[in-house]
């Protein structure tokens, strides 16, 4: 009879930055020409504060009428041509990432409902075989943000807090930060 031997447990990394730098887009709304153009930035920080270098964030979301440009959505709203919604940003040594973009409109929800303006968040970093979704949504979007299906999913409102992010260094720079473990931790969903 053989003897069965264990496989080795598997991990991303040493070399997940190397093979996806060159799709880095860090501009989104370089070509956009609809809609307040804001820039977001923010870090990746682990469960003790410490930054994580080497982590990569996917984003999409609608331009800023409220529609992706996906041929799925079939909205009676105009579509901004020139938006195409998506973008990967790797954090930087310090564990900071930032990216431009437009602000979105709202989107349907279920039910009839509106999702306030948000983007949808894919992380990825070495040591995870899975990535996490999370979302980015707006302080200065209250009244939106009170109603979304989704965001009211989360009944702590201070667990709440960990996906809004707040205006700075002036009215188009927006920072939110993602924190992996600990009191702080980011909401994360199944998907």
């Amino acid at each position: 009879m053989a003897k069965l031997v264990p496989t080795p447990s598997q991990t991303v990394g040493p070399y997940f930055s190397m093979g996806l730098t060159w799709l880095n887009t860090v501009d989104l709304a370089k070509d956009a020409t609809a809609g307040e153009r804001i820039t977001i930035t923010g870090r990746v920080l682990d469960a003790d504060g410490a930054p994580i270098p080497d982590a990569m964030l996917e984003v999409w979301q609608a331009d800023a009428h409220g529609r992706y440009a996906h041929a799925e959505d079939t909205q009676d709203k105009p579509r901004d041509a020139g938006f195409k919604g998506f973008g990967r940003i790797a954090t930087n040594k310090d564990g900071t990432f930032r990216f431009v973009t437009v602000k979105p409109g709202a989107v349907p929800g279920p039910g009839n409902s509106l999702q306030a303006p948000h983007i949808v968040v894919a992380l990825f970093m070495r040591g995870m075989l899975r990535h996490l979704y999370t979302r980015i949504y707006f302080a200065d979007e209250a009244t939106a943000n009170a109603a979304d299906p989704v965001l009211s999913l989360i009944e702590e409102p201070a667990r709440r807090a960990t996906l809004v992010a707040q205006r700075a260094n002036g009215a188009a720079e927006y920072r939110w930060d993602i924190v992996m473990q600990g009191a702080n931790e980011t909401v994360f969903f199944d998907c």
